[in-house]
């Protein structure tokens, strides 16, 4: 890997650019690599991965090692079923290396438009640098800015106040009062990790009632039904999800966790993917973990919540997602939807976008790092073409 500014490439050697050097964009260049195709990546952080290295300790792969790899080089063996968020790290480090790719840390591209000559994009990035690239592929990661909701009050809440990136590990909140808000993966995992961790009370903030799944089943992963759904109508899968639920997760009902009532593959097309357990069944179930109305607003150092309720937790952990974050880059080019996501992913693009490629910008139920291989492999064979 390269640390020092990248050169203004002569626009008869234009190489393409891949922005990101999370999993999504180190696929892409190995994928391009393997084409003959000149590929530099540009990295903001100092290190490839930045995004892995800043989850929470406990975090691991929800999908299976062999079904996680990116093309060209298997996960060891040696780091086990579900691949822990370190060896995660290790592995995109020894990627990068593997694959002899060009990647260029310390540079953020602030800009972006159509080459002058109309066959090719024009970076800009920090250090005034502007790079000429005959195609450019966008791979900055799902999970870019932490997302707030705009609740009334939080300017006044006196408690510790935290977005669930900045957690790392339940020691800081050893006999204390937390509370996890939002019921997506990360807040489930968050939650569990807490009260194992010594927090003296746990309870998890809840506005819609998520699905979940168990991670594996008799040894087979959810990852493979995800796959399995994929090419399924969603009005089946939702049928059939239905009985599947009721034999694998009890109801938690009356412990505050009701079974949704929408459909789990209808809500993961709209981006929410199952909460695959990870101890937040047993957790609820042995009320350990205590599932509370969604928050509405912060008052008088208390937070105040749906049901009109007011608790006064020494701690909220926000597990409220993050944005994409691409209007910067890519805000005037008309193609990013009114949920700020690219209105083309993977090998397709625009008529007015020509050149220009996004990868991992969705939340698929077949896990994440499979797309992202299958993506890195069409866009370099479209671009090569």
């Amino acid at each position: 890997m390269a640390d020092s500014p990248p050169p203004l490439t002569p626009r008869h050697d234009r190489p393409v650019y891949v922005i990101g050097g999370g999993p999504g964009g180190l696929a892409v260049a190995a994928a391009l690599r393997a084409r003959g195709v000149r590929a530099i990546v540009l990295e903001r952080s100092e290190r490839v991965g930045a995004s892995w290295r800043g989850h929470y300790d406990r975090l691991h792969l929800h999908t299976t090692r062999r079904l996680s790899a990116l093309p060209g080089l298997s996960i060891p063996r040696s780091f086990g079923r579900w691949v822990s968020r370190d060896n995660v790290v290790r592995y995109l480090e020894k990627y990068a290396e593997y694959h002899q790719l060009d990647v260029v840390t310390g540079v953020e591209v602030t800009g972006l438009e159509r080459a002058a000559d109309g066959a090719g994009w024009l970076l800009r990035a920090t250090g005034g640098r502007e790079l000429d690239a005959s195609a450019v592929v966008v791979a900055t990661g799902y999970n870019h800015t932490p997302h707030l909701p705009d609740w009334p009050g939080l300017d006044t809440y006196t408690g510790e106040f935290l977005h669930a990136g900045s957690y790392r590990n339940p020691r800081p909140y050893t006999g204390k009062d937390v509370l996890v808000v939002g019921v997506g993966n990360t807040g489930a995992e968050i939650a569990v990790d807490l009260i194992d961790g010594g927090a003296a009370r746990v309870r998890l903030a809840v506005r819609t009632a998520p699905h979940i799944v168990r991670r594996s089943t008799a040894g087979w992963p959810a990852q493979l039904s995800g796959i399995l759904c994929r090419r399924l109508p969603v009005a089946l899968v939702d049928r059939l999800a239905k009985p599947m639920a009721r034999v694998g997760v009890p109801d938690l009902s009356a412990q505050g966790l009701p079974r949704p009532d929408t459909g789990l593959y209808a809500r993961a097309k709209q981006g929410a993917i199952p909460v695959q357990d990870v101890g937040l069944i047993d957790a609820v179930r042995k009320g350990r973990v205590e599932p509370v109305a969604a928050v509405e607003s912060f008052e008088e150092g208390k937070v105040v919540l749906a049901d009109g309720s007011r608790i006064a937790p020494e701690v909220v952990i926000a597990a409220t997602g993050y944005r994409r974050a691409l209007e910067d880059l890519v805000g005037d080019l008309d193609i990013l939807d009114a949920r700020g996501r690219p209105t083309t992913h993977g090998r397709r693009t625009t008529k007015q976008t020509p050149g220009l490629y996004f990868t991992g910008f969705t939340n698929p139920i077949s896990g994440m790092f499979r797309e992202l291989a299958l993506d890195a492999r069409k866009i370099a064979k479209a671009i090569a073409r």
